[in-house]
């Protein structure tokens, strides 16, 4: 009896390893494939009503917010990191854009997937997602005000941006004032259509994403 019992517990612990070992399989591949769609939406950017030509919408944090809810905030960052590292080959701004997008995009997603992992529910998801836009939205203040824009002023004089925005709204008086009612609204606006989209979509690509694990 006592070594039925021994050789069903080492056939448990082998099956329990050979779930966790292709689950890790799948996370990586599935980390692999949303950084590559990341990427790709980077490029499907455009311009929006109301903001100055030189801002775009796109929504290449998407698949990082998906991969944060199916593997983790960690893989959520990696995705994020992935994409910008890879877009560099081809950066107009020396990288500082790049990191600037990471940034933001780890401020959006590492909220989200920690407040989920708590409580994996709906609601909680829902809340860490709107908890991230909210980051998001407030770091593209400093983000934009300390590295972006600096390196924007070496190809458009700084009177030249502000004047894009003045057009819009002509009562603009400083760039700091810009970025909090103009791109702070608009980059949580952004994080929005990609938490809407991950609350559609999220729970019929779980499966696909974990195999069975779940």
């Amino acid at each position: 009896m006592k070594n039925e019992s021994t050789v069903t517990t080492n056939t448990t612990a082998a099956r329990k390893a050979g779930t966790a070992q292709a689950f890790n399989v799948r996370k990586m591949t599935g980390t692999a494939m949303l950084s590559a769609i990341a990427y790709i939406l980077m490029f499907l950017d455009f311009s929006v009503p109301f903001m100055p030509s030189f801002i775009k919408m796109d929504l290449s944090e998407l698949p990082a917010l998906i991969g944060t809810f199916a593997y983790g905030p960690l893989c959520g960052t990696v995705i994020c990191l992935i994409k910008n590292v890879i877009h560099l080959f081809i950066t107009s701004t020396g990288g500082i854009g790049e990191l600037s997008n990471f940034l933001l995009g780890a401020a959006f997603v590492l909220p989200a997937g920690l407040i989920y992992r708590m409580k994996k529910t709906k609601m909680r998801a829902l809340a860490g997602a709107l908890t991230g836009m909210f980051v998001m939205g407030v770091f593209s203040i400093f983000s934009n005000y300390f590295l972006v824009y600096p390196v924007y002023y070496n190809f458009m004089p700084q009177e030249a941006v502000l004047g894009a925005y003045q057009a819009i709204l002509p009562n603009m008086k400083s760039i700091l004032q810009c970025l909090v009612c103009f791109n702070m609204p608009f980059t949580m606006i952004k994080g929005l259509f990609s938490v809407v989209i991950t609350m559609l979509v999220y729970k019929p690509l779980s499966p696909i994403l974990k195999g069975r694990e779940q």
